[in-house]
């Protein structure tokens, strides 16, 4: 098994694209995270984050494959790559019997070529990865004109993307008893430039100018939302989900005196956490739970006022 995963990481290298080992049997990154960094090594100047770390050299390979059965995570910005996640529809539990039962929800498959037929494109083919849950991973390489991220169901339910800020676990990888292999088309292809043009996010090198404030807001108002909105944009892995919670509940206040509306505070963070590369479903999570919370703590302070 180790041996496997070893070729396979190698392989993978061998492409150009930077790998990652991942726990035994898992998805999860198998490095260190800032608090518990060494300061040697890679990390020599600073600690240094797992895309950062995702690597093409045999050696480091040989070396990091040789300590254990670890599973491969190809980082997906530093490879130049863009990665289309067709997930499968979740079970349902059956709260009475602890048992599963199928839904006839839509699959990302079935979401995707529907959006392909919406459009008038074809289903795109390339590279395709059969995961471990029976879904796909359609594997394209890039366009370097624009940095595309991580999305979560921008494209149809079950579709997500992975890009800068985003990995997925090569073929060969074992989760769950099952393999990663490849299936269908092997041939690497370029990413459509009418799935380019959906998937460009709002970071800071082509950010749509902000629309003007309502006549009678205070200025300090739109100045509190803007500078909250650019804090989640920029903030860096480990402290995006942190940062969101503490600018909803900031700005929260002006939801509850009524100087801004909720969707004028969830639009623009919602696009700022996922252009920061937090999923659409961790952000709207964050968002309602900060701006509930923010919006009852302040009515209720002035109402004791």
């Amino acid at each position: 098994m180790s041996e496997d995963l070893t070729r396979a990481a190698l392989a993978a290298a061998e492409r150009g694209w930077h790998v990652i080992p991942l726990r035994p049997g898992t998805k999860i990154p198998a490095l260190h995270g800032e608090h518990h960094c060494p300061a040697t090594g890679p990390c020599a100047g600073g600690h240094r984050k797992w895309e950062q770390r995702a690597t093409t050299d045999p050696d480091r390979i040989r070396t990091a494959w040789s300590r254990a059965p670890f599973n491969v995570g190809i980082a997906c910005g530093p490879s130049g790559l863009l990665a289309i996640d067709l997930d499968k529809t979740k079970t349902k539990t059956n709260s009475n019997s602890n048992s599963n039962s199928s839904t006839d929800a839509p699959d990302g498959a079935a979401t995707f070529a529907a959006l392909c037929e919406r459009t008038g494109q074809p289903v795109p083919t390339t590279r395709t990865i059969r995961t471990a849950s029976g879904g796909s991973h359609l594997y394209f390489t890039a366009p370097a004109a624009a940095k595309l991220h991580n999305t979560a169901g921008t494209l149809a339910p079950l579709v997500d993307t992975r890009a800068w800020g985003g990995y997925v676990v090569a073929a060969g990888s074992l989760v769950d008893g099952a393999r990663y292999e490849v299936t269908g088309p092997a041939l690497l292809r370029p990413l459509p430039c009418w799935l380019t043009a959906r998937l460009v996010p709002p970071h800071p090198v082509n950010r749509p100018p902000a629309a003007p404030a309502p006549a009678g807001r205070r200025p300090y108002v739109g100045a509190a939302l803007a500078r909250e909105t650019a804090a989640v944009a920029a903030a860096g892995e480990g402290r995006r989900n942190t940062t969101l919670l503490r600018a909803a509940r900031a700005l929260g206040r002006f939801v509850a005196s009524g100087e801004l509306s909720r969707t004028e505070v969830e639009m623009p963070l919602q696009r700022a956490g996922e252009s920061a590369g937090l999923s659409t479903a961790e952000c709207r999570t964050t968002l309602r739970s900060a701006l509930d919370w923010s919006t009852a703590h302040n009515s209720t302070k002035g109402a004791a006022a």
